[in-house]
């Protein structure tokens, strides 16, 4: 391609930047294969290799639409690539007409770091999560939610001034790059077990957090024990669940059943079927479950050992639940409120065995975060990375066998 021309009033054509470790991270053939993609051309103008593992490289590229509509969906897509419009432009603000309302063309954020371009300097956007939009508020770039938009507020329109760090492979050898990625129940588990074992000791040695998010599965298939004793032995900074989890764990204390069966024999119990319904009761006439505890009712399990070692737990509620208990937030916005905040220093997520709890958890975190969802079925990571949580490792089997084979590790991997 030659003689392309960059008068300013061809509008079917932007010069881009790329700078990174473009070539093993494999980004600047994702760059070149999205606009060949889309039906556009592009002429590499420069493109420099860093001659060490920590160098970065930089790209220089022309990309050609047919007309303007299509050389900004072009430009849409490489900007979610870390592409950089060479000339420092001044990101773009419109006022919130009204609460709860956008200006036209406002900016949808990844879960990628972010930044823009504000008055000359270049903010990080702060608790970036997907399908949200950025405010301008007190000179700081804030990653919200619609709910959370107030009239006036300043909105980001258009990609103009918006910068995002797409996510590299690392500098350095660790224990998720064997990992890659993606999902199969081909993985040996016992490897995978222990790469994960490895990882969340090292991260709480260095001080780090980690949030499980698990399903009531947990409770059915025997788990229970083996995550109790995860949060007791301080593996475990957050849990997120909802309401049946709570339920079953206390079920098992006070009745030593999970929806009315035994978890041992896995034979229902005579009259097992309210079971479930005589805990909650018993909870709500305590005065919720940390009273219920005080009081000798509930005397172990997951619930229990979050109370004892003072662990936060958001409980977000459901259209299916019993009761529910009282500690269960049952306005979902507001759950979702208290699980971004509860999330805002989890360096690592995992995931068990329940699907609508893990995408919502997902949606609220940033690209950075380790995130492992293990699950029998699996197309229920397919599902979570198919919704923008595309740094989510899955792992396909039972969590019956997954969670005491990963108690196992973590204690003898600390002994080690």
């Amino acid at each position: 391609m030659e003689n392309v021309d960059l008068n300013p009033i061809n509008t079917n054509v932007k010069e881009l930047e790329f700078e990174g470790h473009l070539i093993d991270s494999m980004i600047f053939p994702k760059v070149l294969d999205t606009i060949l993609d889309h039906d556009g051309e592009f002429e590499i103008v420069e493109f420099r290799v860093g001659k060490k593992k920590t160098d970065y490289s930089y790209a220089r590229i022309i990309v050609i639409g047919k007309d303007p509509e299509h050389l900004n969906e072009i430009l849409h897509e490489l900007h979610k690539l870390g592409a950089k419009i060479p000339e420092a432009e001044e990101v773009e603000l419109k006022p919130a007409p009204a609460d709860k309302v956008l200006p036209e063309d406002f900016y949808v954020t990844t879960n990628h770091p972010t930044f823009v371009n504000y008055k000359g300097e270049w903010l990080r956007v702060e608790n970036i999560g997907m399908d949200r939009l950025i405010a301008i508020r007190n000179g700081k770039a804030e990653c919200i939610a619609i709910d959370e938009v107030k009239k006036e507020d300043l909105v980001v329109v258009g990609e103009k001034g918006v910068r995002i760090v797409p996510p590299e492979r690392p500098r350095r050898y660790t224990h998720f790059q064997f990992m890659g990625g993606s999902v199969s129940s081909e993985r040996p588990t016992d490897e995978l077990v222990e790469v994960i074992a490895k990882e969340m000791v090292e991260l709480k040695r260095n001080g780090g957090k980690i949030a499980v998010v698990a399903g009531p599965a947990i409770d059915h298939t025997g788990a229970r024990d083996s995550l109790a004793a995860m949060i007791r032995d301080g593996y475990v900074d957050l849990l997120l669940s909802g309401n049946a989890l709570a339920v079953h764990d206390l079920e098992l204390s006070i009745y030593g059943t999970s929806l009315g069966m035994d978890v041992e024999t896995g034979k229902p119990v005579p009259g097992g079927n309210r079971h479930h319904l005589r805990t909650i009761s018993k909870i709500i006439a305590a005065g919720g479950i940390e009273k219920a505890i005080e009081a000798g009712i509930v005397k172990d399990g997951i619930m229990y050992e979050c109370i004892k070692k003072g662990i936060p737990f958001v409980l977000a509620g459901s259209i299916r639940d019993d009761g529910p208990l009282p500690e269960v937030i049952t306005d979902v916005m507001e759950a979702k409120r208290a699980m971004k905040d509860a999330l805002k220093d989890i360096d690592m997520v995992i995931m068990l065995s329940t699907m609508l709890h893990s995408i919502a958890v997902g949606n609220l975190l940033p690209s950075t975060v380790k995130t492992i969802c293990v699950d029998i079925n699996p197309a229920t990571v397919t599902k979570l990375i198919d919704r923008g949580t595309a740094q989510a490792i899955g792992v396909v089997t039972d969590v019956g066998l997954f969670v005491p084979h990963l108690y196992r590790k973590l204690k003898e991997v600390e002994s080690a």
